[in-house]
């Protein structure tokens, strides 16, 4: 399949970044809407998808476990590619399909139905999917249905913009959070108080929704963070970022008592006990810590710099705190918050593996990956969009996630 031109692949990953939603938390607004997908059209899969430049998403799914697969197997990158509904009565009769994983092995797909999420500006930056495991057609009422659903899930992107508050946990939303983080930031270079800015994940978090259930997972989450916000000032800030990851601002508060602090819930995190029937479930937690410089200009390059530290944090053997340490401070620049299509080459350009660049500098980059396993430790970073190609060398990695810095 020919790949998107890198301009406009960047124009509609610039449109996605706009809404914020990539690894946020499930919705019930969202799922709603794939529950009325399968009821009314009668298919075992429904999902509200969205891709960005290594893989696809599942903002809500029904009838599939995993809550991303790598975007070379997504139906949806050929669907976001049309201006008309993608409809696939038998994908074994499809010669682009024909051979796919998710055709020959699980979920074993032999129809998809799939809408562009189209932005105002004509990007389409996801999809409505309604999916079987046999062979059928669709009438043009029941596409019509599918289409008027996807403008619902439109609808609440839009609304989710607007909102304010995490509905399971009670923290600020990730857009709230960024945004009175932002003023927060404002006023500590204004006046040079202090201002620490804390990332929290809660560690294994996909073993305990796969071994207790999603129900469970709820209640770790509501009660890490009702524990968090017990144990921090009413006016230190207490955001949900992603699915089990959460940022605490601390003003006014210099780093030895914030590295104090944040061991306090590190530790406090360990001690939680979540009783099911006869099980208790335990959990811990992995942080990391940044202080807020004249070199950082805005919240996301704190929290970059937080987050850096929390993928040292869980690289390091998780359950710990670490603060943020440029390798060479001398040379330390602030990191962009960006979204953007990558590739990592290697094996003399011979090989490439797709990255999504999520923050970057001029001496280094932060990179998503569908899995970290098969990255070499020295590559070139390519970003075509940008005529961009450095020579890298990881610095931290995980299991989804590679720092690098530029050599």
């Amino acid at each position: 399949m020919a790949q998107p031109a890198p301009t406009l692949e960047q124009e509609r990953l610039c449109a996605l970044d706009r809404y914020d939603v990539l690894d946020t938390p499930r919705e019930e607004a969202f799922d709603r809407i794939t529950r009325l997908v399968r009821r009314i059209l009668d298919v075992p899969i429904a999902t509200v998808t969205f891709l960005d430049a290594h893989r696809q998403w599942f903002k809500s799914r029904q009838g599939l476990d995993d809550g991303e697969t790598a975007r070379e197997l997504a139906f949806c990158d050929h669907a976001i590619r049309a201006e008309a509904p993608l409809i696939v009565p038998d994908t074994m009769l499809d010669e682009r399909f024909a051979d796919s994983s998710m055709v020959t092995g699980g979920p074993r797909i032999r129809f998809y139905a799939g809408v562009p999420l189209r932005t105002s500006d004509g990007h389409n930056i996801g999809t409505l999917c309604a999916i079987d495991t046999r062979p059928r057609e669709f009438t043009s009422d029941q596409v019509g249905i599918l289409t008027d659903l996807a403008q619902m899930a439109m609808g609440e992107l839009e609304l989710r913009r607007l909102a304010t508050t995490d509905c399971l946990t009670g923290a600020m939303s990730r857009r709230s959070f960024r945004e009175e983080g932002g003023r927060a930031v404002s006023l500590a270079l204004r006046h040079g108080h202090n201002l620490i800015c804390l990332a929290l994940d809660i560690d294994y978090f996909k073993h305990v929704n796969d071994t207790h259930g999603h129900g469970v997972g709820d209640r770790v989450l509501a009660g890490t963070a009702a524990l968090c916000q017990e144990l921090i000032r009413k006016s230190d800030l207490l955001g949900r970022i992603g699915g089990e990851e959460f940022a605490i601002l601390l003003p006014h508060t210099p780093r030895k008592p914030a590295l104090q602090v944040a061991e306090k819930l590190r530790a406090a995190i360990a001690n939680q006990r979540f009783e099911v029937g006869n099980v208790t479930v335990r959990i811990t937690a992995s942080l990391g810590v940044a202080a807020l410089d004249r070199s950082l200009p805005d919240i996301d390059a704190l929290l970059g710099r937080a987050d850096s530290a929390l993928y040292a944090a869980k690289a390091a053997g998780r359950n710990q705190v670490i603060a943020y340490q440029p390798a060479e401070p001398e040379k330390a620049t602030v990191r962009r918050r960006v979204l953007k299509a990558g590739r990592i080459s290697f094996n003399n350009r011979q090989s490439s593996i797709d990255c999504t660049v999520r923050s970057l500098s001029e001496t280094g980059a932060g990179l998503d990956v569908f899995t970290s396993a098969g990255v070499p430790k020295t590559f070139e970073l390519v970003i075509d969009s940008d005529a961009f190609l450095r020579p890298c060398q990881v610095v931290v990695q995980t299991e989804k996630h590679v720092e690098v810095k530029f050599v």
